[in-house]
């Protein structure tokens, strides 16, 4: 069992930045790939991005490409997602999420998932 939690999020304007931050509880994230999702309001679950779990290669949706940066420390105990240029389409509620395998962009390859964190981007 792996327990994600969270930190980061809040309130931002357009244009801005924010990080959010998933650790996973007792243990590090070697050997899980680790995404990112979010749900706005009214809105499905989507994917936003992904680090594979061994050669730290990076996936984005192309929503966020460019402007969202998916990272994790050296020792592999937290993931980071920075994002930039935040924009109020991006307001949701973000969930961290770990895996072993298969496709990123699906939700229900997902084992493991965080508490979520709002995000709200207004002026």
């Amino acid at each position: 069992q792996v327990q994600l939690i969270q930190s980061g999020g809040g309130s931002v304007q357009p244009g801005g930045s924010l990080r959010l931050s998933c650790a996973a509880s007792g243990r590090s994230f070697w050997g899980y790939a680790v995404g990112w999702f979010r749900q706005g309001p009214g809105n499905e679950r989507e994917f936003v991005a992904a680090i594979a779990a061994t050669d730290d290669n990076t996936y984005y949706s192309n929503a966020v490409k460019g402007r969202f940066t998916i990272s994790r420390d050296s020792a592999a105990i937290t993931v980071y997602l920075q994002m930039d240029s935040l924009k109020p389409e991006d307001t949701a509620v973000y969930y961290c999420a770990a895996q072993t395998s298969g496709s990123y962009r699906v939700d229900s390859n997902w084992n493991y998932w965080g508490q979520g964190a709002q995000v709200i981007v207004s002026s």
